[in-house]
């Protein structure tokens, strides 16, 4: 497809190939909702201001002097830098929209509509657009706070489960909510694509990260709303399931998660303690949940005769879930050794930027890396030009 310039669209080659999206987000959610629409084919254009999208000064740490966290979030997108305050900015922003297939945003809710960018506005003049606002704490009495993952790992409940049940409270090693708000985004912006391909119509989808937080606390979220029961920090203890937690090994702690009884049964055979599966202190989950205390101490001496990567491969092999605890490399490395290539080339020469691969395996439509992160406004001279030019048929 062309743009009425003779330059080609950026579309790709996945299942999304050939739908445009206008991206005004900016930082984690919004932008990793449009990594993973790009790597599914899609056409994305992402709208950054005069001084780009935050996330470029996030560092270190840095590769060839850019953001690691930029890159980790932008590839497969072509950038165009807009200063909304311009008029003529304002314009090239609204002509974008009115083209679009999606748009997706994640200012403060109701913050485009000074430019005429709400989506009451860009459906009037695009009734089939699909428009996705990804805020803090919604469209209500919410509207005015900031949302940012620190505030909602505080205010959902989530630190108040982590961290040893006698320490403060923690956050997550990640923006946990912010990556969960993406994902779900993303598969708002699919559904909303499947009812327009059979009603012609677009529609607003909202995500806000509070929601997306309290659904994602699920048994935790489960445990009050339907038991009334307000969980507490338990360190790396299940509430529900024993064992589910780290156990110490001869030298380093393993991860052992024997979730029901025909696991918690192979465990003991693997530890040479079959009895202690047909012990009725420990037949059942609950049982075991229950006298925790009790049988630690019995499995954590069986594990002591070892190391951690020795009863991984000894308890993987018979079926028994577990892992050792990894920093960051080693989890890449274990990617590799199953096969998974994690890390995957976006670009060329110089350009070649190493990225974490699409999470998905499509059969017929593989996700395409096909761009680098984009440097502020890379594409904009191209993208302007298009905005200009009249539409072609078959150009959306």
């Amino acid at each position: 497809m062309t743009d009425g310039t003779g330059v080609d669209r950026a579309a790709g080659s996945g299942p999304l190939s050939g739908v445009l999206v206008a991206d005004f987000s900016r930082i984690l959610a919004g932008p990793y909702a449009t990594m993973l629409l790009a790597d599914m084919g899609a056409d994305v254009i992402k709208v950054e201001g005069p001084r780009g999208d935050d996330t470029r000064t996030w560092m270190p740490p840095v590769r060839d002097g850019v953001s690691t966290y930029y890159l980790g979030v932008n590839r497969g997108k072509r950038s165009i830098a807009l200063d909304l305050r311009e008029p003529e900015d304002a314009a090239a922003a609204r002509e974008l929209a009115r083209r679009a297939d999606v748009l997706i945003e994640n200012f403060k809710p109701g913050g485009l509509g000074r430019y005429g960018l709400d989506f009451a506005s860009v459906r009037e003049a695009n009734p089939g657009v699909v428009y996705a606002s990804i805020s803090g704490f919604g469209a209500g009495a919410g509207r005015h706070v900031p949302g940012y993952d620190l505030m909602v790992q505080a205010i959902s409940g989530l630190m108040s489960l982590t961290g040893d049940p006698d320490g403060p409270p923690y956050r997550a090693g990640i923006s946990v909510f912010d990556v969960m708000a993406g994902n779900h985004a993303v598969i708002g912006i699919l559904a909303a694509l499947r009812h327009r391909d059979a009603t012609g119509a677009g529609q607003h989808v909202e995500v806000n990260l509070l929601s997306s937080a309290l659904t994602g606390l699920v048994n935790h979220s489960s445990a009050y709303a339907a038991g009334g029961v307000v969980p507490y920090r338990m360190g790396n203890a299940h509430p529900s399931v024993f064992p589910y937690e780290p156990l110490p090994t001869a030298d380093n702690d393993l991860i052992v998660t024997a979730a029901n009884d025909g696991q918690f049964r192979k465990l003991c055979e693997v530890l040479g303690i079959p009895e202690i599966a047909d012990d009725p202190r420990f037949a059942r989950n609950a049982d075991r949940t229950e006298r925790r205390a009790e049988l630690r101490p019995i499995l954590v001496e069986r594990l002591a005769e070892r190391g951690a990567v020795e009863w991984f491969d000894l308890l993987v092999e018979a079926g028994v879930p577990c892992g050792p605890i990894n920093t960051i490399d080693g989890g890449f490395a274990m990617a590799e050794r199953f096969g998974l290539e994690p890390i995957v080339e976006v670009g060329e020469g110089g350009r070649a930027v190493p990225t974490t691969r699409h999470p998905i395996r499509f059969s017929e439509t593989p996700a395409d890396h096909r761009l680098p992160p984009p440097e502020l406004d890379e594409h904009g001279a191209e993208i302007r030009a298009w905005l200009k030019a009249p539409q072609e048929d078959g150009d959306d």
